[in-house]
């Protein structure tokens, strides 16, 4: 199994190496500015207004956010101190991050998991935001990659668990609110 990390982590690196060195976009302001939407300002926000403004599924929304996000959370971190895969900064010693990550190992890349997260949930009770939210989703991850704090396997592990806790986040809430209709 180590072998098969190994393999992962020499693709990623080549694919992480490539679209940095060889292709120079300039690109890092609206980069910067789309990861910057996947802080979790948003996602406060767009649920304390859907839970003020939509009375059919706005609280039943919250619901299942809240238990979405803690599971995703506690994962998030388990996996991140149990793998500790070092930054690309850390491994490829010519190369330097654009920007400052907030802690010091990349998988799986926590932004991807909370746009992915609250993509799902949208398109869960809302069904005709789903094509724009997971763009959005799909660009938070990619800018978290071309900003230089994530490989891009972190991305595809962060889509996985941002979706599978949104998933469970939904279940669990038609068992405790079994009225939510979603599901």
């Amino acid at each position: 199994m180590n072998s098969l990390f190994e393999r992962v982590h020499r693709l990623d690196t080549l694919a992480f190496l490539w679209l940095h060195v060889t292709k120079r976009f300039p690109y890092r302001k609206s980069v910067r500015w789309i990861s910057r939407t996947g802080d979790g300002h948003l996602y406060i926000l767009g649920s304390l207004a859907l839970a003020l403004l939509e009375p059919e599924h706005g609280q039943a929304f919250i619901l299942a956010g809240i238990l979405a996000y803690a599971l995703d959370i506690s994962l998030y971190l388990w996996l991140k101190n149990a793998i500790k895969r070092d930054r690309p900064a850390m491994k490829i010693d010519f190369y330097e991050a654009w920007i400052t990550p907030s802690d010091q190992f990349s998988f799986p890349s926590g932004h991807t998991a909370a746009a992915f997260l609250f993509a799902a949930l949208v398109t869960s009770f809302y069904p005709t935001f789903a094509l724009p939210c997971y763009l959005w989703a799909s660009m938070i991850g990619a800018s978290r990659v071309l900003l230089g704090v994530h490989y891009p396997s972190d991305i595809a592990a962060g889509a996985l668990l941002g979706s599978g806790a949104a998933m469970t986040g939904l279940y669990a809430s038609s068992i405790i609110w079994p009225t939510t209709g979603v599901l």
